[in-house]
């Protein structure tokens, strides 16, 4: 399976120097659309933008970026869902932690260009501005992966992580959004931790399932009877037995 991704990923880059040559430019969009069906590491990725400069290949703007409105939220175009996934509870810490994300303002692309030189300068606390304005983006992402074996919150601690790297690694001077360019490391942390604890613990995706709606059940049923639901409570609900 790896050999078969490493050759994908082989076979995409020489596709996508080729394009470049002929085209003398490429935009972030068109390299991160090539690669969308490759395993792609993060540090695969700013490699490839490297050899791509070393062979003087322009990795442009986005469109919409190059002319946007300096006052326009960096990430506006970002379709960030981050509602309440099915079975939280009013009281639930993950509520509470997507209410105060919610509270935060997003940049605009002026403000990420300048947080971003900040950072240079060994700005901690613009590095830290820059984190906590895409901690939606991580929720997201994270909403993504829920079912999968891991708690959401689990995910979205995961995704945090990934978001770090992301910010330590960034240049601005490359042209593209902080959003796109962090989504790799997001997503990367987000399926590594996931695959990481299938290995330690082997359950079958059935019984994840059945598991996960065991969660969402119980606390629906609390929030309808105030208190803990027995089992044959919860097993009634779910249509199985209470064994």
């Amino acid at each position: 399976m790896k050999n078969k991704n490493a050759e994908l990923i082989t076979t995409r880059v020489r596709e996508l120097v080729e394009t470049g040559k002929s085209k003398g430019a490429l935009t972030y969009k068109e390299i991160v659309d090539l690669f969308a069906d490759c395993d792609l590491d993060p540090e695969q990725f700013d490699k490839i933008l490297d050899t791509l400069s070393e062979l003087n290949i322009d990795v442009i703007k986005e469109a919409g970026i190059v002319d946007a409105d300096p006052n326009a939220n960096a990430n506006q175009d970002e379709d960030l869902d981050i509602s309440v996934p099915e079975g939280i509870s009013i009281d639930d810490p993950v509520r509470m932690y997507l209410k105060e994300i919610g509270k935060v303002p997003l940049l605009t692309a002026e403000e990420e260009i300048e947080l971003a030189k900040r950072m240079e300068e060994g700005d901690e606390e613009a590095k830290h501005r820059l984190s906590e304005a895409n901690l939606r983006l991580v929720v997201s992402i994270a909403k993504r992966y829920v079912g999968r074996g891991m708690l959401f919150l689990d995910l979205i601690q995961e995704g945090n992580l990934g978001l770090i790297k992301a910010v330590d690694k960034f240049d601005y001077r490359k042209g593209y959004k902080f959003s796109t360019y962090a989504t790799w490391w997001i997503r990367q942390a987000i399926t590594r931790a996931i695959a990481d604890q299938a290995r330690t613990i082997r359950i079958p995706v059935h019984m994840v399932e059945t598991i996960n709606k065991l969660i969402r059940v119980s606390r629906q049923l609390l929030q309808e009877y105030g208190r803990e639901p027995l089992p044959e409570e919860i097993a009634e609900e779910m249509g199985i037995s209470e064994e």
